[in-house]
């Protein structure tokens, strides 16, 4: 029975930990959520600003897997190239080093878990404030609380065990000073890692077991389980990248490339490594504790591994393009950056939605530019597969707004601030305004067919004159909408307002001046139907276009009931 409960109280512990080291890392992105991103795209310019940028960021957050994964997010949202994106995942795997050096320092010296309580106490306020910084900053705190709290109980757990002497035993069956045994550890760092998706997980618990002076498990076996960790923390963005775009993909396999790499080169020279950081720690840092050679060697593979490859990041760049050869995109495909699964905190995932609907824009923009066509020809067969086309693209959009609205509800499920609450209810707008705007563009295309098919008359010169004025008005606005979206915050719509304006009264002169011609007989009733049809469709399409300029803006005037 007391095995059983030492079982579970081994691994509640390191479930709390777990759970510690992921409430941490995502109440700091939620803090820091804006400022992240325009760290990253500020220094990314060149490979050495990306290193640091990654160093940086995952000294913050304490999770490389976190901003490997918002690494891979920004690649599929296109906002940063494979380049930039191969020399963060570099600084993040030496920023990933900052956590052992802590844990070395005061981890299984000093109770910290009698410290994490006092800490609770001050992130409870905070948790409970009302303000969305405080409530992030609050969940930071209560993070590295239950991180501290874990680590203490995990020790606590693998001692009630005697861990140690399970550990010795199954090592007593290993052959000692095997170079086949280092390459075993590391093949077990890099499973345990992918198993449990943490990097700093198994490294607290390999510290953990380096400390115990385990018969057999010594700093060389310990380091070829550190050396593993760095192989198995790629899955983490691997996995996240399996649904996202070609590009997403190849950074992914750039981070597993460059950690393969190191751990290869690194084994060639493993006993050496290991004897010139030894010799660092006790002469020049003065000896310390044994686990502060650990976390020198974890450093220093890191360090070591990025100098090496961080010159040659145009060839890993085309490395990983060969193997993975960018596809064919064709009119089916629907959503170009949101992938089949959210990535690491609901706040980065809005940038996804975000790119995504300037997409679902930019086909509308390019399904309105068919009815032009459609105008243009008198060829028949022209004529209907232009109209198919514009069919296709009225239930590709349909579908675009089902699957970003569903993608949008999914990120609404997390925990978000209330910014980003607002921002999805914006979005939500918008998706729905773009979606009859495809609507309308396929009633226009309609508008034309049944005229061609029922409507023996032809369109005059001044009506078509007409005509192309009210599209060309249709198509000013359009370029001012996807001008303001994803900058809805920076520019303003008084542009969109006058465009609409001078589209209203377009459209009462023509319908004014259509009456006065059918009753003087310049055409028939049936042709002004058709005539007057297709330029109330324009400005109907122009209010849904206003709309989504609103939504942006957080305005909630609907010009689609309106007018």
């Amino acid at each position: 029975m007391d095995l059983i409960i030492n079982i579970f109280s081994l691994v509640g512990s390191l479930a709390l930990f777990l759970f510690g080291m992921k409430t941490m890392s995502e109440g700091l992105e939620k803090f820091a959520g804006d400022r992240l991103r325009g760290i990253l795209s500020a220094m990314t310019r060149n490979r050495v600003m990306g290193v640091l940028t990654g160093v940086l960021i995952t000294a913050l957050i304490q999770s490389s897997s976190a901003t490997t994964v918002m690494v891979v997010s920004f690649v599929n949202a296109g906002l940063m190239t494979l380049a930039q994106s191969i020399g963060v995942i570099m600084g993040a795997n030496i920023g990933t080093t900052v956590t052992a050096w802590i844990i070395s320092a005061v981890g299984f010296k000093v109770n910290i878990a009698a410290f994490a309580i006092p800490l609770l106490a001050i992130g409870m306020p905070l948790i409970f404030s009302g303000k969305s910084n405080r409530k992030s900053m609050g969940e930071f705190v209560f993070g590295f609380s239950f991180l501290f709290m874990g680590l203490a109980f995990l020790q606590e757990a693998a001692t009630a065990m005697n861990i140690g002497d399970m550990v010795a035993r199954m090592l007593a069956h290993v052959p000692q000073g095997s170079f086949f045994t280092i390459i075993l550890f590391v093949i077990v760092g890099a499973v345990v890692t992918m198993i449990v998706q943490a990097s700093a997980a198994t490294m607290a618990i390999t510290l953990m077991l380096f400390g115990m002076n385990i018969p057999g498990f010594g700093f060389e076996q310990a380091a070829a389980l550190a050396m593993g960790q760095n192989i198995g923390t790629t899955i983490t963005a691997f996995m996240a990248s399996l649904t996202a775009n070609t590009q997403a993909r190849r950074a992914a396999l750039a981070h597993m490339f460059f950690n393969v790499f190191g751990v290869v080169v690194f084994l060639i020279v493993f006993y050496p490594a290991c004897t010139v950081v030894s010799w660092f720690v006790e002469n020049v840092m003065g000896g310390g504790n044994d686990l502060f050679k650990l976390s020198a060697f974890h450093t220093a593979f890191n360090i070591i591994n990025t100098l090496l490859l961080i010159g040659f990041v145009k060839q890993i760049e085309m490395l990983v393009c060969r193997v993975l050869p960018m596809k064919e995109q064709d009119e089916d495909h629907r959503l170009k950056y949101i992938s089949g699964g959210l990535f690491s905190t609901a706040e980065l995932s809005l940038m996804e939605a975000e790119k995504e609907i300037g997409n679902f824009a930019e086909r509308c923009h390019r399904m309105f530019g068919f009815v032009s066509e459609l105008m243009a020809t008198d060829d028949e067969s022209v004529f209907n597969k232009t109209f198919n086309r514009i069919e296709k693209y009225e239930n590709i959009t349909d579908q675009m707004e089902m699957e970003i609205a569903e993608y949008l509800r999914r990120v609404s499920e997390g925990r978000l601030s209330n910014a980003s609450k607002s921002e999805i209810q914006k979005m939500l707008r918008q998706i729905t305004e773009l979606e009859s705007i495809g609507d309308s563009v396929y009633n226009l295309a309609r508008t034309l067919n049944r005229h061609r098919m029922n409507c023996q008359d032809a369109f005059t010169e001044d009506q078509l004159h007409h005509m192309r004025t009210m599209l060309q008005l249709v198509e000013r606005a359009l370029q001012e909408m996807m001008k303001r979206l994803g900058n809805s915050g920076r520019m303003g719509v008084t542009a969109s307002f006058n465009i609409e304006h001078e589209i209203n009264n377009y459209r009462k002169q023509l319908k004014n001046q259509n009456l006065h011609d059918v009753n003087s007989g310049q055409y028939s009733y049936q042709l002004g139907v058709f005539y007057v049809d297709f330029i109330s469709e324009c400005e109907k399409l122009a209010d849904y276009v206003i709309n989504v300029v609103q939504a942006g803006r957080g305005i909630n005037n609907d010009y689609s009931e309106a007018t």
